[in-house]
């Protein structure tokens, strides 16, 4: 989801509960994405430490408390709201104490939420087990519903009558939901239409920028074959149709890739490039002395690296 949903929702939440601490909550629900200024350069300076990266770490249970705390201790400091509040012009005074770190925290869930129900999800359980926890329902960033969210930012920024800020936070919220229940039927549907045949037995479906359109990918029982393409549930027409094999082998034997492929699972960047992946798949190339290995994923949503390749 985009930042200016992750501050409203919980703001929304707070003020419909008549919270005096709507600020803290907000807070706490944009404060672990700031792991893409703090945290996410020591990933891409270590390897091994992939997980350090935006929507690694920080979105997680354990570690979103961590996150929500500090970053409401640190805004709580009256040199720093102080002096964000002049250039905004608005007063963003925040307490710290043990009922507004908790509340903090509960806008860090709600980031988590959301997150949850987009493409790829959040390491939820995390140092326990580095999964991704996934809804599939929401594309990573909802174009439309950021937009929506800036302009009732603004809206609630601007000195109106309070009437007006009511009405568009109950609409915001409205839109954000039927959003997200449309995207779920729109899902099913697509699979519905899709039923697997023939050696495919299972099947998935992914968000698209698009509501409408979802990215289906069947395989057999043992993961050895995808067959996907893009489906649009409105003209029920499929496009970018592709069936490609888990492990793909040229110029050597298979049983020499697939010692090559063991080598390469060790390395940091294939771990990253797995832990991203939905469905990854191996080109191996041998040409005599070393094997190449390209490493893409069945899906290309075109929103991070779809392949790799490593030299063995």
């Amino acid at each position: 989801m985009d930042f200016f949903t992750h501050f409203l929702v919980p703001y929304i939440i707070l003020f419909a509960l008549k919270s005096k601490n709507k600020l803290e909550g907000a807070f706490g629900g944009i404060s672990i994405d700031l792991d893409t200024i703090f945290i996410a350069w020591i990933g891409f300076l270590v390897p091994y430490l992939f997980v350090f990266s935006h929507r690694g770490i920080t979105h997680s249970f354990i570690f979103a408390a961590i996150t929500s705390s500090l970053f409401l201790y640190v805004i709580s400091r009256r040199s720093i709201n102080g002096f964000i509040g002049k250039i905004i012009r608005r007063d963003i005074s925040v307490e710290f104490n043990l009922k507004t770190v908790g509340i903090a925290y509960f806008g860090a869930i709600t980031h988590l939420f959301l997150d949850f129900l987009t493409s790829k999800g959040v390491p939820l359980l995390y140092p326990f087990t580095l999964q991704r926890f996934s809804a599939e329902i929401y594309y990573y960033i909802d174009v439309t519903a950021a937009v929506i969210a800036l302009v009732v930012l603004l809206i609630l920024y601007l000195r109106l009558d309070m009437k007006y800020k009511k009405a568009a936070m109950v609409i915001f919220m409205i839109i954000l939901v039927s959003f997200g229940g449309i995207r779920a039927y729109e899902k099913n549907l697509a699979l519905d239409e899709n039923p697997v045949s023939g050696n495919f037995v299972y099947s998935a479906a992914y968000p698209t920028a698009d509501m409408f359109t979802w990215t289906v990918v069947q395989s057999d029982s043992s993961n050895s074959t995808y067959y996907s393409f893009r489906y649009n549930t409105l003209d029920k027409e499929r496009s970018d149709v592709k069936r490609v094999q888990s492990l793909t082998v040229n110029g050597g034997t298979v049983q020499s890739a697939q010692e090559a492929v063991d080598k390469a699972e060790g390395l940091p960047e294939i771990r990253n490039f797995r832990w991203d992946a939905y469905d990854p798949c191996i080109n191996a190339s041998y040409n005599g002395k070393e094997w190449k290995l390209t490493y893409f994923d069945v899906t290309d949503d075109g929103y991070r690296s779809n392949n790799i390749t490593v030299t063995l």
